[in-house]
């Protein structure tokens, strides 16, 4: 990693190397003088997507549905974020009309997708809405976008379903992801000691690898039936990505990743449940201010979040909740998840940027889940922070129709960041209300 003492160095090289690549925003990786000699660039717009799998308490997460507009009540398990409540929007009646499977939340979260759209197939996924807004704008940074998520996050028994992931790509696939801190944390900010002809080798290795591969596959369509002519085109568009991803490489290759601006050790590589959700929040806030990456999707923890409140059930089993052990230990769940998310805003709020705003003011930050409660996929938790989409928070609001499309949300997110989109899954328009008082 280079050394704070070193910034004045790096900035020299970095000015020198504009032959090999344009870096964009060079005042968000830390160069305050630099960005201070004219006037300052605004700050890109940022979106962070928190999944938190198997849905909230319902008795004690949403405000009355009496109670509309800025004069709501906070809810008692969300009480930890009364100081940020002028700056929370929570949404209720948001709806996926095709999630009917309770084990399969996260999945279908982000992409709003009819896992049976295609006749004979069991399972079909789209583009999550995380991937829309990175393809579009993240092309500026290292990272298009960046995908967190637990090795503890699991699949179906943690009601997050299959692919391990929030985000899925165009194809409808999974988007790999990072599954710990520690992980994240090498990737984010640490540099390969590789040498960088090295490097440059390997890379025309893959890409020699894959222009094998495709030239193979070439030769094979020319005597391929419909069906498996379609394989082959989702197989290309595959390929296509990847080449996308190399030459993407190739560009920052010779481009240290920045530091940390704010002191960041190795993760301890135990870290479970709360202290784990802890330091990713803190990863994406240091990925933001070096300007690694704009957009972020986060599966959280379940099952080993329980474990580090010192509850010795399931996530499960604690979803079914009555009165009792269940419904303590769900509301105890929900409570630490309002003090993190606190916390994760205080952060947010604290990171200035160049112009003198802060991270907050230009991030669209979603916390939710696609399950309300036990299996019960209706009124899907969402509770919106952050200026980035320019969203009119500090209220509570209650769609009128209460199979309002959660993807009119991603809409809304997607338009209100600057993303050219005009649908978004099974999207109907964009929430006007949340534009407006």
């Amino acid at each position: 990693m280079t050394h704070p003492s070193n910034v004045s160095s790096r900035r020299g090289f970095l000015k020198s190397a504009n032959a090999l690549i344009a870096l964009p925003f060079l005042e968000s990786f830390g160069f305050r003088q630099f960005a201070s000699a004219a006037s300052p660039i605004a700050p890109p717009k940022r979106a962070i997507f928190l999944g938190m799998g198997f849905g909230v308490t319902r008795e004690s997460w949403y405000p009355d549905v009496n109670t509309v507009g800025a004069d709501y009540e906070m809810p008692k398990v969300l009480e930890p974020l009364q100081k940020h409540q002028k700056d929370i929007t929570i949404i209720q009646n948001l709806y996926h009309q095709y999630s009917n499977d309770g084990h399969s939340g996260s999945t279908f979260w982000l992409t709003g997708a009819n896992r049976y759209a295609i006749p004979g197939q069991s399972f079909h996924n789209t583009v999550s809405v995380d991937q829309v807004a990175a393809e579009q704008l993240g092309k500026d940074t290292r990272f298009t976008s960046v995908q967190l998520a637990s090795g503890n996050s699991g699949g179906a028994g943690e009601s997050h379903g299959p692919g391990l992931s929030l985000a899925w790509n165009r194809q409808g696939k999974p988007v790999s992801d990072y599954t710990s801190p520690v992980v994240a944390f090498h990737r984010l900010f640490s540099n390969d000691s590789t040498p960088l002809a090295e490097r440059q080798h390997l890379l025309t290795e893959h890409r020699s690898v894959l222009d094998t591969v495709l030239a193979d596959a070439k030769a094979v369509s020319k005597r391929v039936t419909k069906s498996d002519a379609d394989k082959r085109d989702e197989y290309f568009q595959s390929v296509r990505e990847i080449e996308v991803r190399l030459s993407k490489e190739e560009k920052w290759l010779a481009v240290d990743k920045k530091e940390p601006i704010s002191p960041l050790d190795e993760p301890n590589p135990n870290l479970e449940g709360v202290e784990e959700i802890r330091l990713m929040y803190d990863l994406m806030v240091a990925a933001m201010q070096v300007d690694a990456s704009r957009f972020f999707s986060y599966r959280m923890p379940v099952d080993s979040m329980l474990a580090s409140l010192g509850a010795s059930m399931s996530a499960h089993n604690m979803s079914h909740y009555a009165e009792g052990d269940r419904h303590a230990v769900s509301e105890l769940r929900d409570r630490h998840h309002a003090i993190m998310l606190a916390e994760f805003i205080d952060k947010l709020k604290a990171s200035k940027e160049t112009d003198g705003s802060s991270l907050y003011d230009n991030v669209a930050l979603t916390f939710g889940s696609n399950i309300s409660t036990k299996h019960n996929l209706t009124n899907c938790p969402t509770l919106l922070t952050g200026g980035g989409a320019g969203f009119v928070h500090g209220r509570h609001l209650v769609m009128d129709d209460p199979k309002t499309p959660l993807c009119n949300l991603w809409l809304s997110t997607l338009q209100g960041i600057g993303s050219k989109t005009d649908s978004h899954g099974d999207s109907t328009g964009r929430i006007e209300e949340l534009f407006s008082t």
